[in-house]
């Protein structure tokens, strides 16, 4: 299943799935820095569908916030 979501890294709220008129929304607590906020975003999706990490795949916009994300179930 592939989705386009939108990242709020740095987010207190994290990590927190929402979905809102335009999609999904996830918020995580790393910053945009090395990574990081790409393996929040993982770990959130991976939690949030109930599937290993290594099944959420980041396909485009690793630099961005929003991304396409692959969730393999």
């Amino acid at each position: 299943m592939l989705l386009t979501i939108r990242v709020k890294p740095g987010s207190r709220r994290g990590p927190v799935v929402e979905e809102d008129a335009e999609g999904l929304v996830v918020h995580v607590r790393e910053r945009a820095a090395e990574g990081a906020a790409n393996e929040g975003v993982i770990a959130a999706l991976a939690a949030h569908f109930g599937v290993p990490r290594r099944d959420v795949v980041i396909r485009r916009g690793h630099a961005s916030r929003v991304k396409r994300v692959e969730v393999i179930r």
